[in-house]
């Protein structure tokens, strides 16, 4: 029974401003890894939420004439409701201003202090607001957060920092001893190379300049730093405290994979495992550590206005087409781009013409050839080897979605469904129709193209859940798992298939350009 749970997490984005397309990339893209597992018969908890705490948030508030709590709950809330218009299936939403959350971060800074973990000193340094996060001297360089790039403060107060050299060499050895805890593998290296062997400072973890933040319960003129108290989510967001664990952090901690941006894997690979270490929890198995999605070649900000937002491109696109297209952009290895032209460009090409055109054709087909129905015919291997190519595709994207590697696996079934669509042009079954003894020529070409049909959906379910529905439906077919795919020729003939109807209307992109310049001007 344990070995079929399966605990994955977003990182909690910060409730200071509404989410970018690239913030939501990440929730699309765990969202997609949740639902491929599901498929796969694992019992799944999928957590997401936000990070309400935060001297940028006071600040932010203050600005907007309201409470720090009134704000960050405001912004919390549209964070959800993108995630729900980006069809995601998460099982728990967490908010670091929940009561059990507060309660167990408190119980988990006074356990860390009263064993010598955590202790008082003085801090003097570089913090950057935008960031929540300290720098020294030579990491900020002519002033500027190395994150961000933008001016740092010069910060001095008293704090608390959590002592962690007696805690590096266990992580080193953990990293070594387990090469697939941070992928892609270079990452691994990054946090060696960079952090773990030229040695870590202790970590600041406790603010006195502003309120707006978890209390620190037995010295309450400090607050648990932004960070510390949003990594603690992971274990609250399954019930977690000191007294009691719950039945549902016994059942599914340690997380089986972190899906975090490359920019704060430090926080999740260095600070994050020590702090469970302090408290002898065992360390997550995996962290995912994805890239960018750029803009016009820049990263996305909030502040400078260099953004597209989710709810905007959904008023222009399909959502299943959003993710569908953030999911193909973003390789492991880089950075990914997104641009209105190259979102046209893959709804006309990807969408409407590969996999919508090979779906409505074949089903019109089954439509005027064969009464509505999925003709009775068995697979018989032939020159085209249908099933065989069907098979491979589907062997080849399920390595790519155990590896994360979403955009390759997507690249499976456009593939598929090209091969697909060549054998239509090169089998010609209009023209077999006109032939009755052809006719089991006919039927056998086309329960092939309706049973790879059948596969595509299914491989597509976890990308663009809504489309692989109406697929299936087209097919006649109703089973999702992944089970059904074990061999070709699943399909059941004589079952009516719904009347064919486009699944993706091809785009005018001047049309569509102008329309999107109108509303953005």
């Amino acid at each position: 029974m344990d070995s079929k749970k399966f605990y994955i997490t977003t990182s909690i984005p910060y409730a200071s401003r509404k989410p970018h397309i690239g913030n939501t990339y990440e929730i699309i893209l765990t969202d997609a890894i949740a639902r491929f597992k599901k498929m796969q018969n694992f019992d799944v908890c999928f957590c997401t939420g936000a990070d309400e705490h935060g001297q940028k948030i006071e600040e932010l508030a203050k600005k907007s004439g309201v409470s720090p709590a009134k704000y960050s709950a405001e912004i919390s809330n549209i964070i959800k409701n993108i995630w729900e218009l980006m069809d995601c299936s998460y099982d728990v939403f967490i908010k670091t201003t929940d009561v059990n959350h507060v309660e167990a971060v408190q119980q988990i800074f006074k356990k860390l202090y009263n064993n010598g973990d955590i202790y008082k000193g003085a801090y003097e340094g570089w913090y950057c607001v935008a960031c929540e996060s300290f720098w020294t001297n030579s990491q900020v360089g002519e002033g500027r957060c190395p994150e961000c790039q933008r001016e740092v403060q010069k910060t001095k107060e008293e704090a608390y920092f959590l002592k962690v050299d007696r805690y590096t060499d266990r992580l080193i050895q953990h990293i070594n001893e387990n090469k697939n805890f941070i992928v892609p593998n270079f990452y691994a290296e990054e946090i060696m190379n960079n952090f773990l062997k030229p040695g870590l400072q202790d970590f600041c973890i406790s603010r006195s300049s502003f309120s707006w933040g978890v209390k620190i319960d037995f010295d309450p003129e400090y607050v648990v730093y932004v960070w510390l108290d949003a990594l603690i989510n992971y274990i609250t967001a399954l019930g977690f405290n000191l007294n009691t664990p719950s039945e549902k952090f016994n059942r599914f901690w340690p997380a089986d994979l972190h899906v975090v941006g490359k920019d704060i894997l430090r926080f999740h690979a260095i600070i994050w495992p020590i702090i469970l270490m302090m408290l002898g929890l065992p360390l997550p198995k995996q962290i995912l550590v994805h890239q960018w999605l750029l803009y016009k070649s820049g990263k996305m900000s909030k502040t400078t206005g260099n953004v597209v937002y989710a709810d905007d491109l959904s008023r222009f696109f399909s959502v299943d087409a959003i993710r569908f297209y953030v999911l193909k952009a973003m390789p492991m290895s880089h950075d990914g781009s997104i641009s209105y032209e190259s979102i046209i460009s893959t709804c006309n090409t990807d969408l409407a013409n590969n996999i919508g055109n090979l779906t409505k054709r074949v089903c019109d087909m089954i439509y005027k050839y064969c009464d509505g129905v999925i003709p009775n015919s068995e697979y018989v291997k032939d020159e085209y080897d249908v099933g065989g190519v069907t098979l491979g595709a589907f062997k080849k994207y399920c390595e790519c979605m155990e590896g994360y590697d979403l955009s390759e696996a997507i690249m499976q079934i456009l593939n598929l469904a090209r091969y697909c669509n060549k054998y239509v042009d090169e089998t010609m079954p209009w023209a077999l129709a006109k032939d009755e003894n052809s006719k089991s020529a006919l039927n056998r070409i086309l329960y092939n193209l309706a049973e790879a049909i059948r596969f595509i959906s299914t491989m597509l379910f976890p990308i663009a859940p809504s489309t692989a529905k109406n697929i299936l439906k087209q097919v006649g077919a109703e089973n999702f798992s992944f089970e059904s795919l074990n061999s070709f020729g699943g399909l059941q003939p004589g079952v009516a298939i719904k009347k064919p109807e486009v699944l993706f209307s091809r785009i005018d992109a001047s049309k569509k350009l102008e329309e999107i310049y109108n509303f953005n001007s």
